[in-house]
């Protein structure tokens, strides 16, 4: 019988390099003129660079893994029968990528039995990635760098926290406005370096606090192993530890408790 340790770190090689051949086929359309930007039916952007992503990963994991499940953002759900599913985001800020911003990612996640066990996040523009697999660490790799540990920041207090997010409307628009105004009153500096790479700021110590109202079970998939082997947490907003809640709140181990009650005494948001 095969060591379900072995089959994680070697799809986690696996999404390493999936990843990596994604940035090339990204970078040819990133701050390229001719880039035609279409509107789904939510009336998010989407790309070229997003569908033909998330088209290389599902043929090189077919070929690889060919008995693996798959969940895209593009191209929905193809079923497996080996306990293993793959959940991908092709270019997660799509707004950012086409506005010739270079904070936006290549999400890769994986389930086993429904359990989210391994995460890659990589950063095209930026040619840095960081990725997890369950028991093994979260690590952070610049450029042909030798990889380091991603560590969560250790800042003890909300008022000495740095507070990222995405976008102020998303929180509007669900009646969610007191809780990020409650984190802005709280934590020292605020900043919008949203997206997933608000949430990798976290899990490599440079940011301190990451919410997102809003969020996807693709966004989330890869989020919750990296922040929870870098020392970190991934919630939703009800404090649980899911990829499916629908909203996600990155943050260290010290700041957990004071982030799940400062949205428990704001939330106006609906369930």
């Amino acid at each position: 019988m095969t060591d379900p340790g072995n089959q994680l770190a070697d799809r986690l090689d696996f999404a390493l390099r999936a990843a990596r051949e994604a940035q090339s086929l990204i970078l040819r359309y990133y701050q390229n003129a001719d880039l035609a930007v279409d509107l789904k039916g939510d009336l998010s952007p989407v790309t070229s660079a997003d569908r033909g992503a998330e088209e290389l990963i599902r043929k090189l994991i077919e070929r690889e893994f060919p008995d693996d499940g798959i969940l895209g953002e593009e191209f929905g759900e193809q079923t497996g029968n080996s306990g293993f599913r793959w959940i991908l985001d092709p270019v997660d800020g799509t707004k950012s990528f086409v506005h010739g911003v270079p904070l936006f990612g290549t999400l890769i996640g994986m389930e086993h039995d429904g359990r989210a066990v391994l995460g890659v996040c990589r950063l095209p523009a930026l040619d840095e990635v960081v990725y997890a697999a369950e028991d093994s660490g979260a690590w952070w790799q610049r450029g042909d760098a030798p990889p380091t540990r991603a560590q969560v920041s250790t800042t003890g207090r909300l008022e000495d926290a740095l507070f990222s997010f995405t976008a102020v409307e998303l929180f509007d628009q669900l009646g969610r406005r007191p809780t990020f105004d409650a984190f802005v009153d709280a934590c020292n500096a605020t900043r919008a370096w949203g997206d997933c790479y608000g949430h990798v700021l976290v899990a490599t110590g440079r940011a301190d606090v990451m919410c997102d109202p809003v969020m996807n079970i693709w966004d989330c998939a890869p989020l919750l192993p990296i922040l929870k082997e870098a020392g970190g947490a991934f919630i939703d907003w009800t404090g649980a530890e899911t990829i499916s809640g629908g909203d996600g709140i990155s943050m260290n181990a010290n700041l957990r408790s004071a982030v799940v009650e400062l949205v428990r005494q704001t939330d106006a948001g609906s369930r």
